[in-house]
């Protein structure tokens, strides 16, 4: 059993480097503070509605957008229970879209796994060709755009493109550590439902998932029998467009810092932050090709995490441990036992920029002697 660890609060500080939680501004830390409200007040509703439309308007999209207390795991589960009768295709290419594919089947679902190896990016030829020659009908293709146990960015574009060929499947995009810093136009290229965590690349303090929802996915699950409570479309949109508010209590200091980061999301800019995360991105894989190599399939690599193969053999636990402790940084090890050592992650999101990702990579070769 585990033995209680007393919170003291007397830890140093240190910069996030990992693909999640990372940095978030001080006066966003600050929105916080403000005193409690009632959450069926009309400074709720102000509020509520604020950090919506200014989500439409930053993801420059005409959907629905809902805000709940909770993590993105959320909507694996609510797109599955309102979309799915029966059959889902999730396409597994790294640890998050398997994880994707096991939440279906925990829901009862039949899942059909288009597997590649870890590292490879999924490809629209391969979705478009199990779509045609199957003899099932698929509700749902479920993808994850930023494959951050691997680093691989898919092309989510493109396969939503030939998603959309087939009107009676819906496109489920996992863009948990993506959204935000990496720019994706949702309604051009039909996606149905695209969710993410606050605490990636929108850096903010955890607890929101955001999800963009499409009409045709809501009207799909006014058709199901059954669908999920929390996260159903129909009951958060629909009590939304009756108060203007979420249908159950919701984490009111997170919105509120929410609403701050918006402003100054909205501010940079959906193109510019997009290119602040490029160069970020395009500067740490010609730091890694110098120094070791890039993990993921070559055109493919994520814009918001580098997974980078150590060619070179450091010790990944105690270069962390060093660089942690010398310049209080933090990055990140390979997911899971199967890359634990073979990878390490740098995380170049949120409110990071060239210089910031410049000192971590410093650092590393400082303390690994590169």
């Amino acid at each position: 059993m585990t033995e209680k660890r007393e919170y003291t609060g007397d830890y140093p500080d240190k910069t996030l480097y990992i693909p999640g939680p990372t940095e978030v501004r001080e006066d966003v830390i600050e929105a916080m503070c403000e005193p409690t409200f009632g959450h069926r007040m009309d400074r709720m509703t102000d509020l509520y509605t604020t950090i919506v439309e200014d989500t439409k308007t930053f993801l420059g999209t005409d959907n629905e957008v809902i805000i709940l207390t909770g993590s993105g795991t959320e909507f694996w589960e609510a797109s599955t229970l309102n979309l799915v009768d029966e059959n889902i295709l999730v396409p597994t290419c790294g640890s998050f879209s398997e994880r994707h594919a096991n939440v279906a089947e925990r829901l009862g679902k039949d899942v059909d796994r288009l597997e590649y190896e870890w590292g490879q990016a999924i490809k629209p030829d391969d979705i478009r060709e199990t779509l045609e020659t199957s003899d099932k009908h698929y509700d749902v293709v479920a993808t994850v755009m930023n494959e951050s146990s691997t680093g691989v960015r898919n092309p989510i574009e493109e396969i939503g493109d030939v998603v959309a060929e087939y009107p009676d499947t819906y496109f489920v995009v996992d863009a948990v550590s993506a959204l935000g810093g990496d720019y994706v136009d949702i309604d051009e290229h039909d996606i149905d439902v695209i969710f993410t965590s606050t605490q990636k690349a929108f850096a903010m303090p955890p607890g929101l998932a955001v999800c963009v929802v499409s009409n045709e996915a809501y009207e799909r699950e006014l058709e199901k029998e059954s669908a999920s409570w929390y996260g159903g479309f129909q009951r958060c949109l629909d009590y939304y467009e009756r108060k203007g508010q979420t249908h159950s209590t919701p984490a009111i200091p997170i919105m509120l810092a929410y609403r701050k980061q918006m402003k100054h999301m909205l501010e940079e800019g959906h193109d510019a932050r997009d290119e602040r995360h490029r160069e970020m991105a395009e500067y740490t894989r010609e730091w890694a090709r110098e120094h070791f190599d890039m993990f993921p399939e070559e055109g493919y690599e994520s814009q918001t995490v580098s997974c980078i193969e150590n060619t070179q053999e450091i010790d990944v636990a105690a270069t962390i441990d060093a660089v942690s402790e010398e310049y209080d940084f933090v990055f990140s090890n390979g997911y899971g036992s199967a890359l634990g050592e073979q990878t390490f992650r740098i995380g170049h999101m949120g409110e990071h920029d060239l210089e910031s990702i410049q000192a971590l990579t410093d650092a590393i070769e400082d303390v690994a002697g590169l």
